[in-house]
């Protein structure tokens, strides 16, 4: 298949891409890293009549620290993460993270924000944007607005981004030292989408946990933290126990999809598989 007709836009600054945007409406998308959205247009399940492609927005590539966050523009590729971004536990966070994203072919061209546009329910950089607290800056013509990850993430595939909206940005607060975090996903073979994945951050201090993030995507129709496990690990002796104990809260929290790839109950028992051992590797 071949994509539908379409008109190519390819501005150089933030300015003119807004306008674009602004100009077009609903009949434009937005190319950055395109490994989402040029196979849906292939198969004409996409049929843009405007392409803004803001490849040649020099000044969105980069990934950087600055206010104690990580401040990462929308031409940052998957693949600048191999290596950590920053020395702290993000960094590594990050380069653990991003090995399992697709295939090394993908991580060259995809984009973190690209991934945060848009939102798929398995998407690891939108389950690490969730469990993380992050915030996404959105540009349009009338300014500037920032959303937290709880508030942008709306549903399968959907976001609070108006159409007229370019998302320039994401920011992640740096975990501090000392923080433990461990990452699990189950797909079907290494680089598929996954059916359920986990990411967990705990810190703990005078042998009890001090905080706790736990952060589940792939299993409902968008990535969230989900409170319910979290609270049954602070102020505990973190242990083999206490990761069975929040895994189980999290597969009762939970309110899993039911599509070709998996049923809900499949679904819930890999929640409780996946939140327990991304916890067990927080494990001192």
């Amino acid at each position: 298949m071949k994509p539908a007709p379409f008109h190519y836009h390819a501005p150089v600054t933030v300015e003119e891409a807004v306008a674009q945007l602004a100009r077009y409406g609903g009949d434009a998308k937005v190319l950055a890293g395109g490994q989402s959205l040029v196979p849906v247009m292939a198969f004409r399940l996409a049929r843009p009549g405007q392409i803004v492609d803001i490849n040649g927005i020099e000044e969105l590539d980069y990934a950087r620290v600055a206010d104690g966050r990580l401040h990462i523009g929308a031409l940052a590729r998957h693949a600048r993460f191999h290596d950590p971004v920053e020395p702290g536990p993000l960094g590594h966070l990050l380069s653990t993270v991003v090995q399992s994203i697709a295939h090394l072919p993908i991580r060259m061209r995809g984009t973190f924000c690209g991934s945060l546009a848009h939102a798929d329910a398995s998407s690891e950089w939108c389950a690490t944007a969730a469990t993380l607290d992050a915030e996404m800056v959105l540009v349009s013509e009338t300014g500037q607005r920032v959303v937290t990850a709880a508030d942008y993430f709306k549903g399968f595939l959907m976001t609070d981004r108006a159409e007229d909206e370019l998302l320039v940005e994401a920011r992640i607060p740096l975990l501090p030292v000392g923080a433990r975090f461990g990452f699990e996903e189950f797909s079907r073979r290494a680089g598929d989408y996954a059916l359920t994945l986990c990411l967990a951050v705990i810190r703990i201090e005078g042998g009890k946990v001090t905080e706790a993030r736990i952060g589940v995507g792939g299993a409902e129709p968008f990535p969230r933290r989900i409170k319910e496990a979290e609270a049954t690990l602070l102020g505990r002796p973190f242990d083999h126990a206490a990761c069975r104990r929040a895994a189980e809260f999290a597969a009762k929290a939970v309110d899993p999809m039911n599509d070709s790839q998996a049923d809900p109950e499949y679904r819930r028992d890999l929640v409780l598989a996946m939140v327990r051992r991304a916890l067990e590797k927080c494990l001192p």
